[in-house]
């Protein structure tokens, strides 16, 4: 029986792990991301480190959310989430800092 439990992978009660970045989610780090904007309707949501949250709405547009961008591994297969990833995986688990909008999202709005 222990052989069994040493083979699965045994995941603490209320510990979440970011499926963006495969990192441990501090309580105090957790936001809901809808894979699917709220504006387009869309319901299920994954809980992601607020750091990671605001990095995905920093580089797309609620449109290419909804249109491209709404799984995790449609969002992983970005080039500007993967240099993220790479980045962030190196912080600890409650590592936050302030995450600035993309130039291209910025200079659209203008």
């Amino acid at each position: 029986m222990q052989a069994e439990l040493s083979k699965t992978s045994y995941q603490q009660p209320g510990v979440l792990i970011c499926p963006l970045c495969d990192r441990t989610i501090p309580k105090s780090q957790r936001d809901e991301h809808h894979l699917i904007p709220k504006s387009h309707r869309g319901r299920q949501t994954k809980v992601l480190h607020r750091i990671c949250h605001r990095q995905i709405h920093a580089i797309f547009t609620e449109n290419e959310l909804a249109r491209q961008y709404n799984t995790i591994e449609q969002l992983k297969s970005h080039a500007d989430i993967m240099g993220f990833i790479e980045w962030v995986r190196l912080k600890p688990a409650d590592f936050f800092e302030r995450t600035r909008k993309s130039r291209r999202l910025s200079n659209a709005k203008a």
